[in-house]
């Protein structure tokens, strides 16, 4: 009877051990998935900024007047889709290609031209990695 005994509680103790084991399991892939995607939000954030100040250079750098308007940009980084959409407030005499001109009527003799720059960051899920389901928006006002 002493045996049973023996065999019954080494049973229950590997069974007890096992359930700890899955549920430490269970926690520790949770933790991978939250820092991924922490880290993933935090990459898609940089490229919005990035973009956004080349963006702003890019304006700066060209000439709105002529025949070339920049509206867009587009770009890649790795699983990271950025869009951005240049959006014009001001400067009566933007070129007929700056299909995004907002306001022509807002113009002060200190800023002339202001731009909303629109950057899109679309990045796979962790759990859905075929599709760029994810998207980090931001908005920014510049002075040009």
């Amino acid at each position: 009877m002493r045996k049973a005994f023996s065999m019954f509680t080494a049973i229950f103790i590997i069974v007890l051990m096992a359930t700890v084991a899955a549920f430490i399991l269970n926690l520790s892939g949770k933790m991978v998935k939250g820092t991924t995607a922490q880290f993933q939000r935090e990459q898609a954030v940089l490229l919005a900024k990035s973009y956004t100040e080349y963006a702003i250079m890019a304006v700066t750098a060209n000439e709105h007047n002529s025949s070339n308007c920049l509206n867009t940009i587009t770009g890649t980084y790795g699983n990271y889709n950025v869009e951005v959409d240049i959006s014009y407030i001001g400067d009566a005499n933007l070129n007929a290609s700056c299909t995004n001109r907002l306001s022509t009527t807002v113009v002060t003799p200190r800023s002339p031209l202001n731009i909303i720059v629109d950057v899109y960051v679309r990045y796979p899920d962790i759990d859905h990695p075929d599709d760029l389901n994810m998207t980090y928006h931001r908005r920014s006002l510049q002075k040009i």
